[in-house]
């Protein structure tokens, strides 16, 4: 017969709820500011809805009314010093740490809000209506909204998508020494998703002081929390991931701040991250102004029960029971705050002239410039200042003969050495003598705290690296094993850091550096092979740097990394073990942005390609005798790509071809053969032509990898038919 052994889980988890002795205890300067900021989120949210139901909300108006016990309780438990993200619905916590960074020590009900106090709503409501003075410069409206200096780092549209994003502000507080916490808020829908899952268990095993703030409000958008999960108390969750996790009712702002202080000074003591999971009740629908029960998903008797519980009316309570605030203080600071919503509302609103009376319109002045809907994509690279440039040609140290390989790693060395700002991580980079490849050779023994081996979750510790550049105190280098598994992030890679400084507002940079490997030819097959460039150059906010030789590896590196964009490197496994020249000594150099290289001269057609398709291309003009440019990009995204020589070689050869391995349905040039030919239309005499791998993903198979690619024969092939033309 076998035995069994109940296990306990190694993390505690406990609910807590507050006494009527926790409410006589309680500071009445901390209760008064509760019931502040309470009403205040709450006239404002009221206010948006007004203002959504009369058409002057462009998108949607996710409000969180009946849920702002839950955020008012936890963020009086934190310090401007500490950063919030949270979710879609995310008005309430922006609000909180907005009001608690700029009265700090507290909001009496009693008087009349501050300057600083209507400014913060001012610019939110701005904001939220998409306008010039909002905290993203109206870019951002409902659901991206920042205000950096006040620690609000940023809510997010995309279901759990914020979560990874505050792991890295919680890595940069605890390696630089600060007690500084990190809180991830996000609700019942977001639990389920692999990105915070991932994330946990990344906090767990690096003992982030990371909050996962779980808004538990039963409802994703009309689908109940029963429903979605066989475990409805959502904390157990922390025991899987030895989280120590609190339970609370949220509509109790008392018991929630009671609860998110224990797990604040649980963090701040270097224990890990914590879990609290607050249960509150949204009192209308996904969106807009009408309850749930009008969709028919939950019924009128289940909403009142919530609202006789209301925050606001339970705080109220004891403020009077325990004669703090008498009823009509409370009354007349709601009032206060409908007038306030209605006076800043004036600033931003006129009548419509010659409309129906009360009919309103944004005054005409408060929308952002259209010229301004690109402006912030990427940075305008003042960073290199006057930085000096070199490059081969102007490179005055002396050379050596290296692998490809051995350069990446002498140049991460380097700058690891004289950057303590630099990281690293990347799944087996601290073993195997340098991770799958050797590329991070040394690190690990030389910087074992910078260079941070992860689980297997490319999501979780590419937001993290996210976090970290938008934190701004670290320069992350995220390796992804192979360019395949750029999929599985796809919504950190592009939703959010490629994203990131235009969504809110342009100015904040990114500095994060994305190397990854090309590895066709090598055997691996159909997921571990693509050449991603095609997919990246179409996507907003990332800068693409593709090396051929070590030489440019490490000025590209080099470059990159002073870069406040995000650049993702690509390095192709066909040049790992090639040798060619590289610096002997001087690993510090930069290579221009946005500079091609002219590998060779001709007058017939101009070759345009990258990575090591180059050298096949080389091949290709060589032994054939062609008459070519041959132009090694180096730089492939929209902002960097050097026109000036691809212009000049055109002018000259009046033919294109542009060579590539990548499969043709991902094809970097299929859109920069359309640039080519919108640009260059007057200079060319024969269509773009393009060399690119087939349909498929390279297979396992040896002969079906070949045939899925292109190399030199087929480069040959092309230019033949071009040259004869």
């Amino acid at each position: 017969m076998s035995t069994h052994r109940p296990l306990q889980p190694a993390s505690p988890w406990v609910e807590v709820a507050s006494t009527p002795e926790d409410w006589d205890a309680a500071d009445p300067e901390l209760l008064k500011n509760m019931l502040s900021q309470l009403i205040l989120i709450r006239g404002f949210e009221e206010y948006v809805l007004e203002l959504a139901g009369q058409g002057l909300i462009h998108g949607p108006a996710h409000s969180s009314i009946g849920q702002e016990g839950g955020a008012v309780g936890s963020v009086l438990a934190l310090r401007s010093a500490d950063s919030v993200n949270g979710s879609h619905r995310g008005h309430h916590q922006f609000l909180a740490k907005a009001l608690h960074h700029v009265a700090p020590t507290g909001i009496d009900p009693g008087e009349e809000f501050s300057g600083e106090i209507r400014t913060v709503l001012l610019r939110s409501l701005a904001e939220i209506c998409g306008l010039s003075r909002g905290f993203c410069r109206g870019r951002g409206g409902s659901m991206h909204l920042q205000w950096r200096e006040a620690g609000a780092i940023g809510t997010n549209a995309i279901v759990g998508g914020g979560v990874p994003l505050a792991a890295g502000y919680a890595w940069a507080n605890r390696h630089s020494g600060s007690d500084a916490v990190a809180v991830t808020y996000f609700g019942d829908g977001a639990i389920n998703i692999g990105s915070t899952l991932e994330t946990m268990n990344l906090a767990s095993a690096w003992k982030l002081p990371l909050c996962f703030f779980i808004e538990n409000n039963r409802y994703a958008v009309s689908t109940n929390v029963e429903e979605s999960t066989g475990e409805p108390r959502l904390s157990a969750r922390g025991l899987g991931f030895n989280i120590a996790s609190w339970k609370v009712d949220g509509m109790d702002v008392l018991a929630t701040h009671l609860a998110m202080r224990e797990a604040c000074a649980y963090m701040r003591a270097g224990n890990g991250p914590a879990i609290v999971e607050a249960d509150v009740y949204r009192y209308f629908h996904q969106n807009g102004a009408f309850p749930g029960s009008a969709f028919g998903y939950r019924g009128k008797d289940e909403e009142k029960a919530y609202r006789d519980r209301d925050p606001i009316g339970q705080l109220s309570g004891h403020l009077e029971r325990r004669k703090i605030l008498d009823a009509g203080v409370v009354e007349k600071a709601i009032g206060r705050v409908k007038t306030t919503m209605a006076e800043l509302g004036d600033m931003l609103l006129e009548p419509v002239p010659g409309g129906k009376p009360g009919k309103r319109r944004i005054k005409p002045g408060e929308w952002p410039d259209p010229d301004f809907a690109d402006v912030g994509v990427r940075g305008d690279l003042s960073e290199f200042g006057d930085l000096a440039f070199v490059d081969r040609d102007t490179f005055t140290g002396a050379t050596t003969e290296s692998k490809f390989v051995e350069s990446i790693a002498a140049v991460l060395n380097r700058r690891m050495e004289t950057d303590p700002s630099v990281v690293v991580m990347g799944e087996d980079i601290h073993r195997l003598n340098g991770g799958t490849n050797g590329a991070t050779r040394g690190l690990s023994e030389r910087f074992p705290g910078r260079t941070l081996g992860t689980p297997i979750s490319e999501n979780a510790f590419t937001g993290l690296g996210g976090g970290m550049a938008l934190d701004g105190r670290y320069k992350p280098i995220v390796e992804f094993m192979y360019a395949d598994f750029m999929w599985v992030a796809a919504d950190q890679l592009f939703n959010q850091v490629g994203k990131a400084r235009h969504m809110f507002g342009g100015d904040n940079d990114v500095p994060l550096v994305l190397r990854t490997k090309v590895a066709m030819g090598t055997g691996y097959g159909s997921q571990h092979s693509m050449d991603p460039a095609g997919v990246f150059a179409t996507q907003p906010g990332w800068r693409i740097v593709a090396p051929s030789t070590s030489f440019d590896y490490v000025g590209l590196m080099n470059t990159a990394l002073t870069c406040k964009d995000p650049v993702v490197v690509l390095e192709h496994v066909d040049l790992y073990n090639r040798k060619s020249e590289a610096p002997a000594e001087d690993f510090d150099y930069h290579l221009p942005v946005g500079k091609a290289a002219l590998r060779h001269s001709g007058a017939a057609v101009t070759v345009i390609s990258y990575l090591a398709m180059t050298g096949f291309c080389l091949e290709a003009i060589t032994e054939g005798g062609y008459d070519a440019d041959l132009i090694d990009l180096r730089w492939l995204d929209r902002a960097s790509l050097d026109w000036d020589t691809i212009e000049t070689s055109v002018r000259k050869t009046n033919r294109v071809v542009i060579a590539e391995q990548g499969a043709a349905g991902t094809s970097y040039g299929g859109w920069l053969a359309d640039e080519i030919q919108r640009r260059l239309f007057d200079w060319l005499d024969h269509p773009v032509e393009r060399v690119t791998g087939g349909e498929a993903a390279p297979s396992i198979s040896k002969v079906l990898e070949r045939a899925a690619i292109a190399q030199t024969d087929e480069i040959a092939a092309k230019l033949a038919e071009v040259t004869e033309a």
